[in-house]
């Protein structure tokens, strides 16, 4: 059988076709500049039309009807969707309920959903949710210390991201040290352009650096991480700054960019600090000391760990950096540290799977 993946941005559209039950990947691809000026592809839409027109062209799938089922990435849901969920009606108006906690995101998810339920509307359609791996997390792990009705009333809490692509590496590192999945203890460090870490604990995420929206934790290529309030509250006051621009500042023009000046990029920073641009070498100092700071707390939250694991573009492509962090991890604590390729995708798949096939039992 054939499965769909669809990951819908703002402005893109990634996919790729897996059969499983092997698992094998048959045909991926990438949607860019949706509904921007210029673009001939004007909605998530017709996004996902050209998706489906190129499988067909370029001889894929010879008819729709080999797709069995389409597996959607959707950033947040909430507490509402603790595991997948086949998409219905009802499942749509929780999605929008949701909205408002990922408003860039969470409605381009949507919008590939619909679409592609209009052009697949008799199979099954999985919403795989970045938060809903999280949900494990223990109430005194997520909650903020703030006046407890903001989170009665508005859900105000650490909700943590990056789910399938955490779930994914733990599986995998299940693999490598031929242990069971659910007696490990691991720390996995999702390392992009955006940046994450995970306690996860018979695997179950116990904690994860993300909070209530992707800007808490690590120092990222744009966002700031784990900032004091009170200084965007100063920022604001000194600069004579609106909310909306001060949200700019701190989702776009921080984190790397914003330290060294120079990019957003990881090799533009690593080029930059071998020659010498101090910004550079700074930015990547402050970087490599959050995740050694996070690491170090996990250890002692899941009172060790069998191993600890780095992903994601920059996790597992910067070989001099992990193997820096890994001789300093060494020097403090006894444990393998791993570089894991990690496959999202391929995580929603597999939970797509595997939730129409219990459907049918």
């Amino acid at each position: 059988m054939k499965i769909l993946v669809i990951n819908c941005g703002s402005s893109s559209i990634k996919y790729k076709l897996y059969s499983f039950p092997k698992r094998r990947l048959i045909a991926g691809g990438l949607v860019e500049k949706v509904g921007q000026n210029g673009s001939d592809i004007k909605s998530h839409k017709e996004g996902v039309e050209a998706i489906i027109a190129k499988l067909i062209d370029e001889k894929v799938v010879r008819d729709l009807k080999e797709i069995v089922a389409v597996g959607h990435r959707v950033v947040h849901g909430g507490e509402t969707f603790c595991v997948p969920h086949l998409v219905d009606k009802a499942v749509i108006k929780k999605m929008k309920e949701c909205a408002e906690l990922a408003p860039l995101h969470n409605p381009a998810n949507l919008a590939g959903i619909i679409a592609c339920k209009e052009f697949f509307p008799s199979i099954a359609h999985v919403a795989v949710f970045d938060t809903s791996f999280h949900q494990s997390i223990p109430k005194h792990a997520y909650m903020y210390a703030l006046p407890i009705e903001y989170y009665k009333k508005y859900g105000i809490r650490r909700y943590g991201f990056h789910g399938a692509s955490h779930q994914f590496v733990a599986h995998q590192c299940a693999r490598i040290l031929k242990k069971p999945y659910n007696k490990l203890k691991l720390i996995t460090c999702h390392l992009g352009n955006g940046c994450s870490i995970t306690a996860i604990n018979k695997g179950k995420s116990v904690d994860t650096s993300m909070g209530f929206t992707p800007l808490e934790g690590l120092v990222m290529g744009t966002r700031s991480g784990d900032i004091d309030p009170a200084v965007a509250f100063y920022i604001m006051e000194k600069e004579n700054l609106s909310y909306h621009e001060m949200d700019e500042i701190l989702n776009r023009k921080s984190g790397l960019v914003g330290i060294s000046g120079v990019s957003n990029d990881m090799r533009d920073i690593v080029n930059g600090a071998k020659k010498g641009h101090k910004r550079c070498k700074l930015a990547l100092d402050i970087f490599i000391y959050r995740i050694k700071k996070y690491i170090g707390a996990y250890h002692l939250i899941l009172g060790g760990a069998d191993a600890i694991c780095f992903t994601g573009g920059i996790g597992e492509n910067n070989k001099q950096m992990i193997s820096g962090i890994k001789k300093d991890i060494s020097k403090a604590i006894k444990t393998k540290v791993l570089v894991v390729p990690t496959d999202e995708e391929l995580m929603i798949a597999n939970l797509t799977f595997k939730l129409i096939e219990s459907d049918k039992q």
